[in-house]
């Protein structure tokens, strides 16, 4: 019975201090990855606008042309 008891005792503190040592790992990041995803980002936002831009004026010209 005594034998039981600790080995339910053992499992339950095992659980716990597994839970900690997982907690206490540091994730880290690469800098150059984040920097390569950031000018990509900045890349798109460009692209988006100039596209954006083009049909802005593209529309305004047509509307222009069938009114007139």
């Amino acid at each position: 019975m005594r034998n039981t008891v600790d080995n339910v005792k053992q499992k339950l503190v095992s659980r716990y201090l597994e839970k900690s040592t997982k907690q206490n790992q540091v994730k880290s990041t690469d800098i150059n990855v984040l920097l390569n995803r950031v000018k990509t980002n900045q890349k798109n936002e460009s692209r988006r606008k100039l596209y954006f831009s083009a049909a802005a004026s593209t529309g305004l010209l047509l509307f222009g042309f069938l009114i007139f």
